[in-house]
């Protein structure tokens, strides 16, 4: 089940993204045609030049658009975190009934389906509560990451500097630092407890390093602002921290709490 949610939830980020990425480098005005561009791209544009008016430089307007978004998104996210962290509270247990009806004849398979979701209704655990969140934050989310590629291509507009990174060209430092974030972000979340999502933990601060590394530093600086709210919200809804050790009932090892 965590898979197919897994599974549609890096389909709709793969659609979205690739629903503008024929115009992904090319300038962005008011009169550019398409409902991605005029739609969702301009008026994140129009925002963060609004906000550059307020605070001085691109870097500071980047980094206030991507707390701003993020805020209003918050519940959204919240929700989704939590929910995540319902359905890996109950993992134990859907895996007991795994092993209880390991047969594959129907009627065994129904059974196993009857007792799964009487599970999920006694912990008020909603399996599809997390689709929504992604599918009304990867819209807005993509967007502002395609305003400041385009915003990068358009001739009329000079990213400028922030705290000394060209925010128009490639920078190695700001990658890595992004990839590093992204890496806590997976370390603080829920994928910690989840062997399954172990190897996402290397592989996405691993692609992000990567895209960093050919993308204008505008765009790592959104993942890195974007990453430390995660961050955050992480630390309070799932305390990382916060979970102790102690012996194991076999008293061979220790496990987590």
């Amino acid at each position: 089940m965590r898979k197919k949610l897994l599974v549609l939830s890096l389909l709709v980020s793969l659609t979205l993204v690739l629903a503008g990425c024929g115009d992904f480098r090319e300038p962005i005005y008011a009169d550019t045609e398409g409902f991605w561009s005029k739609f969702i791209v301009w008026p994140i544009v129009v925002f963060i030049e609004l906000l550059k008016n307020v605070f001085g430089t691109y870097g500071w307007s980047i980094v206030a658009v991507t707390v701003i978004i993020r805020l209003i998104l918050l519940p959204l996210i919240l929700q989704q975190v939590k929910n995540s962290k319902k359905m890996q509270e109950i993992q134990p247990e859907l895996k007991a009934l795994q092993e209880k009806y390991s047969s594959k004849d129907a009627v065994t398979q129904e059974k196993y389906r009857e007792e799964m979701q009487a599970l999920i209704v006694s912990r008020n655990v909603n399996p599809l509560a997390g689709c929504l969140p992604v599918l009304v934050q990867m819209p807005i989310i993509v967007g502002l990451y395609h305003a400041i590629s385009r915003m990068n291509a358009t001739p009329e507009i000079q990213l400028g500097t922030f705290l000394g990174f060209q925010l128009a060209e490639t920078s190695i430092v700001l990658a890595v630092v992004a990839g590093l974030m992204q890496f806590v972000v997976l370390r603080t979340g829920p994928a910690m407890d989840n062997p399954q999502m172990k190897m996402m933990m290397y592989f996405m601060p691993l692609m992000i390093i990567g895209f960093g590394m050919v993308l204008p530093a505008a765009i790592s600086l959104y993942w890195i602002i974007g990453n430390i709210i995660m961050v955050i919200v992480n630390i309070f809804v799932h305390k990382p921290f916060d979970k102790k050790v102690e012996p194991s009932p076999t008293g061979g090892g220790k496990k987590k709490r």
